[in-house]
């Protein structure tokens, strides 16, 4: 938990910082999810302490802790919100189109500082009550994804003997493995081709 800043730091300087805003309910928890994941973003998981959140989401670090508790509650939400916003479920009634369109934009939201930054919270070494958090996320993450193959098998467009889970993996795997450990560029054909290949085994004959 952060420490409070120390007598040494209220000096006369300090009369020319901002005031934090009176933001109250949602308007100060947007504000204070949208600087969380914007420190992750430019200055890593180590800086992204309670105080700094505070500051740059122009709140009181109390506002901060009552509401979340812990850094890792607060760092979990605001991911948590961050990605479901970016990457809506799709639902258009195949579950083809909608594999290509989470994979399109699971792809466009990896190009971004953001999705890069996030992604590699997940190989972070990190406190157990950190990695609890991170497998939660991850868990609830593919099981949201999940739904989408199980629409797909419920509308007997796929075999109901396959692992939804598996599938997800499947698909998912190759992008974040090529950012995060191969280092290479995601060509836009990408998603389109992992999706047309593993439907071709899944898919109900």
């Amino acid at each position: 938990m952060d420490t409070p800043p120390t007598a040494s730091l209220e000096t006369s300087s300090q009369q020319h910082e901002a005031k934090p805003l009176r933001r109250r309910g949602e308007r100060m928890r947007a504000a204070v999810l949208a600087a969380t994941v914007r420190l992750l973003t430019e200055e890593g998981f180590d800086n992204t302490t309670v105080a700094a959140v505070a500051a740059a989401a122009g709140v009181h670090q109390t506002s901060v802790y009552r509401n979340w508790g812990t850094r890792e509650n607060l760092i979990q939400e605001a991911v948590v919100a961050y990605t479901d916003q970016a990457l809506p479920l799709p639902d258009t009634g195949s579950v083809e189109e909608d594999l290509h369109i989470l994979l399109r934009s699971t792809q466009e939201f990896l190009a971004t500082p953001e999705g890069q930054a996030l992604l590699r919270l997940s190989v972070l070494p990190g406190t157990p009550a950190f990695t609890r958090r991170r497998d939660t996320y991850w868990a609830d993450r593919l099981d949201r994804a999940e739904i989408l193959v199980r629409r797909g098998i419920q509308r007997g467009e796929l075999r109901a003997d396959i692992n939804p889970r598996l599938v997800i993996e499947l698909l998912l795997s190759p992008l974040q493995i090529k950012v995060l450990v191969v280092g290479e560029p995601l060509t836009s054909d990408l998603p389109d081709e992992l999706v047309d290949n593993v439907l071709q085994g899944v898919r109900a004959r």
